[in-house]
């Protein structure tokens, strides 16, 4: 093998699993193609914001229940990085999808 044909084949072996995740991630779950999913985490279950919102499992979604209950409504999209273990990445990532 020459040193061209087994770069090619350390860079699609490394690339291979970063372009599966793009397409999975850019395809979306299937089931809800051709639906718009908005949630109002001012007054979704912290079931429905953990079905409904992308990384957000039921003990961030109670905390995210248990912030607003303690704080007051979110105002901005933005403030749902102040519940703990939520980040700016994750807020960003459902941006389209919240409701305030």
């Amino acid at each position: 093998m020459n040193i061209k044909a087994l770069f090619l084949s350390i860079v699609l072996t490394l690339c291979l699993p970063i372009s599966a995740a793009f397409a999975e991630e850019t395809m979306g779950d299937p089931k809800y193609d051709g639906i718009e999913i908005v949630v109002n985490v001012n007054q979704a279950s912290a079931q429905e914001i953990a079905d409904l919102l992308k990384g957000i499992g039921l003990k961030k979604a109670e905390a995210i229940v248990q912030y607003r209950e303690e704080q007051g409504p979110f105002k901005h999209i933005d403030d749902l990085a102040k519940v703990k273990g939520i980040g700016e990445a994750t807020v960003a990532k459902n941006a389209t999808r919240i409701q305030l």
